[in-house]
């Protein structure tokens, strides 16, 4: 439920229609919240947006439909007539190829697998704030690179005698790596190089100074259109039908008398 609502006093109701507040209280158990005031606000905001549909669907005189949820149990009289009410009153278009292509270009990443490294590191732990301690970690790591461009086959044996790293045990593989998977540093340096390359510098992160080769390399992939279209059509239709619903429930408590909820201007989706 969008926050588009505000309690303000302790007696809510819809068009004369008290809502109680053991309804609100048992309500809230659906709306987990860090404090129990805010729990209870959505609830009352839950349970207004119920009364004013129900309201409506009274007054067009829909009778409850025999529908069911998503994992095929029936619904409650109320919760149909709702469902009945929304499906006559808000009408949206469905998402055309050209509108669900325009949104596959413009978000590409969305549909793309990322790019996978594995990483291999050396760590010399320090702390940046110790500038003497940190110095000489990055001598330390400065020497390892020299030792390891003339020698790459010990990496292995270099890692488990110098690295401050639990991934020693392992010669110093972390496995593979995705992006935001580690600190920034470590990962700009890790995705610079080829399969197979040693990093010609330390590279400087919170932990130390580390020592970074790559292994194997899988490019991400970006997925066709195709196999993406019907669900960039159906994200679009929801995304459209929950702000006409919005706009609908705006209109409603418009022209109906709110107490102790107060409307603001619909600026997202207010049922879920």
């Amino acid at each position: 439920m969008g926050d588009v609502m505000e309690v303000v006093m302790d007696k809510i109701s819809v068009a004369g229609i008290e809502i109680p507040q053991s309804d609100i209280a048992a309500e809230a158990q659906n709306h987990p919240a860090q404090k129990p005031d805010e729990a209870f606000a959505y609830a009352a905001k839950a349970l207004v947006v119920r009364q004013l549909l129900l309201n409506e669907a009274d007054r067009l005189e829909i009778a409850a439909p025999s529908l069911t949820d998503s994992d095929g149990h029936k619904l409650a009289p109320d919760d149909a007539r709702i469902e009945a009410l929304l499906d006559q009153e808000v009408r949206t278009p469905s998402a055309d190829d050209e509108t669900a292509m325009r949104y596959y270009e413009h978000h590409k990443e969305r549909f793309s697998s990322p790019t996978i490294v594995e990483a291999e590191h050396i760590l010399f732990a320090a702390s940046p704030d110790d500038e003497f301690t940190y110095s000489l970690a990055t001598g330390d790591a400065r020497g390892a690179i020299r030792t390891l461009q003339a020698e790459p086959e010990l990496f292995d044996k270099m890692a488990a005698e110098l690295s401050a790293c639990s991934s020693k045990e392992h010669g110093g593989n972390l496995g593979q790596i995705g992006p935001g998977q580690t600190v920034e540093p470590f990962e700009q340096a890790l995705f610079s190089l080829k399969e197979g390359e040693l990093c010609d510098r330390p590279v400087k992160s919170r932990f130390g100074v580390h020592v970074i080769r790559a292994g194997r390399r899988v490019e991400g992939e970006t997925l066709p259109f195709e196999a993406v279209q019907q669900k960039i059509a159906d994200y679009l239709e929801e995304a459209s039908f929950r702000k006409a619903v919005s706009q609908y429930l705006s209109i409603l408590a418009s022209n109906t008398t709110i107490e102790g909820v107060e409307f603001e201007a619909a600026d997202g989706p207010l049922v879920q």
